[in-house]
């Protein structure tokens, strides 16, 4: 015959076992939904037809004001793309404004200082790094920080 002692371990066992599934459970579904969030598309793309074609862009977009001057370009590239480096000696890069450490380098000429800036320099990469640079927005880049540190 069977101990009411067995019974008693065979029940608990079964019930300890069935609140574990019942959780894990519940926490694989808590963690599938946040999968599910982090990887939801954040668009859709809409294939038209010829006939549906979208008005082009011209029509479509207010037209902008003109391009900013050189200068103000040459700030911005210097902002987004030089800065990391030129505005904290990252790698030995020549800071900003530093008149006394771009001298030398400014002597070396323009067409150096482009050169050296669109096909990297010692521990500068070309470009900076920033590949999606025109060379034309590289040397508004070097054309500002020259003008600031000279």
């Amino acid at each position: 015959m069977i101990s009411r002692t067995f019974v008693k371990s065979a029940f608990a066992a079964t019930l300890t076992a069935s609140l574990m599934t019942g959780i894990a459970a519940n926490a694989d579904d808590n963690a599938t939904n946040e999968i599910i969030d982090r990887v939801k598309p954040v668009g859709h793309l809409v294939i038209l037809k010829e006939s549906e074609a979208a008005a082009p862009a011209a029509e479509a977009a207010p037209a902008m004001e003109t391009a900013p001057a050189t200068a103000d370009a040459g700030k911005a590239t210097y902002d987004t793309a030089c800065f990391a480096c030129h505005g904290t000696g990252a790698a030995g890069a020549p800071i900003l404004g530093n008149k006394e450490v771009w001298a030398p380098r400014v002597g070396k000429g323009i067409d150096t200082l482009y050169s050296h800036a669109i096909n990297g320099f010692n521990a500068m990469p070309p470009k900076g790094g920033a590949m999606s640079l025109t060379d034309e927005q590289v040397k508004a880049a070097v054309d500002y920080m020259v003008g600031q540190s000279s």
